[in-house]
């Protein structure tokens, strides 16, 4: 468990400057003057009247507002961490955007406004229970600069996050967030701008899986015929069940696409569920890959990198606490279609993973980072594992649904 800290730092802010654009009127009383090299520690506030320069690998800590005024520029060198002190002024979090996995960052952002703009509307605490996006001087939802994009979030405070659901108490937590999110966004009918090509679209990816292998760039094919044994015996199923959602069968929605415990925020007074974040993923698509990928991920008794493969397999447990949660939440809401196929989504999103592992293994290791030589390989088998052991509690997994959407 941990509270959500404010703070910037090189991972967000690699190497920056801000210059003369920030601020050409003095709306700060307070004269304090920094330039030069800052040394660490020092706790930032008042008016940059000359450059300065928080240096690499040194801490500081904020107070209020710090302004830069023209004609100075300041620099923050990446390594750089800043904390924000406790006091009355709002906090905001700086986030730069990969435009490398998102190459739409307008488009993205457009997405979250729509999606936040919505949720407020209909909860209690707008500003507490969505995130708030700041727009720019110019009104766009984020800043480009030097080819990369920055946007800003309001900070909210009194929370807690969690890194992972270790219990069935938390992963019915993770099922109401998630749960909540959709149900807020049931009713949203703008459709998203679809940021991330094909993204859980099976008919995408075995367009590109037909094309790795027909390649076979890093010449591993030949040596991996039980592992795409494994992703042809499948192809039917997978494809039957994608098609449902292209003819609406299945319908549309808001998905957030990032469903992981960490993406959730708790209120720290209450402990309860507050809202979803990081919704740089959301798109439309079916509600039932939120579903899935949070039940491959929830409730895997393994990593999902394990070699060991005792260690991996379903937990019906966690997978009953994740979704009685989130049927908590979401089963208003759902048509029958949906609830049909909810516990199949689990076995659609880990066959995906399968499919994207093995076929960046025999692309050459060039789209997930790898820490050995054959670490997607053993990726596979490890989610290999884990769809045999859905395969294998099926019929228990539908049942536990059909039981919980009474």
């Amino acid at each position: 468990m941990k509270s959500q800290i404010k703070f910037l730092t090189a991972a967000v802010i690699a190497s920056m400057a801000f210059a003369t654009a920030c601020n050409n009127t003095d709306n700060n009383p307070d004269d304090t003057t920094l330039k030069g090299e800052i040394p660490t520690g020092t706790t930032l506030t008042g008016n940059i009247t000359a450059n300065a320069t928080l240096t690499s690998g040194s801490s500081y800590k904020l107070s209020g507002g710090l302004h830069v005024k023209a004609g100075s520029t300041l620099t923050i060198e990446p390594g750089v961490t800043v904390v924000a002190v406790d006091d009355d002024a709002p906090d905001y979090i700086l986030q730069r955007k990969n435009h490398q996995v998102f190459p739409d960052v307008p488009g993205m952002m457009d997405n979250i406004m729509a999606v936040t703009t919505h949720i407020k509307a209909k909860v209690a605490d707008p500003l507490r229970e969505t995130l708030t996006v700041i727009p720019a001087r110019d009104g766009r939802l984020y800043v480009e600069d030097e080819g990369n994009f920055w946007a800003v979030c309001l900070f909210i405070p009194d929370t807690l996050s969690y890194d992972r659901a270790d219990s069935p108490e938390l992963a019915y937590q993770g099922g109401v967030g998630i749960g909540r999110f959709q149900a807020l966004l049931a009713d949203l009918d703008k459709p998203l701008n679809e940021t991330i090509k094909g993204f859980h679209n099976i008919r995408w990816r075995f367009k590109q899986w037909d094309e790795t292998l027909a390649a076979d760039p890093a010449g591993r094919a030949a040596s991996l015929k039980e592992e795409i044994g494994w992703i042809e015996a499948r192809r039917g199923e997978m494809l039957d069940f994608w098609s449902l959602v292209e003819n609406g069968t299945i319908p549309t929605h808001v998905t957030h696409n990032d469903t992981k415990i960490s993406n959730i925020l708790f209120d720290k007074p209450t402990g309860k569920v507050l809202c979803a974040i990081d919704l740089d993923t959301v798109m439309s698509s079916t509600s039932l890959n939120d579903f899935g990928d949070a039940i491959r991920s929830y409730a895997n008794t393994g990593a999902e990198d394990d070699r060991n493969l005792d260690n991996v397999g379903l937990s019906i447990e966690m997978f009953r606490a994740y979704a009685d949660g989130y049927l908590s939440q979401q089963r208003a809401t759902m048509t029958q279609s949906e609830l049909d196929w909810l516990a199949f989504s689990a076995r659609y999103i880990t066959f995906e993973q399968v499919l994207r592992f093995l076929m960046d293994y025999i692309d050459g290791d060039k789209y997930y980072k790898t820490a050995y030589a054959d670490h997607n390989l053993v990726r596979t088998h490890a989610q290999y594992k884990l769809l045999c052991s859905m395969e294998q509690q099926y019929d228990q997994m539908c049942a536990i649904i059909k039981e919980l959407a009474r």
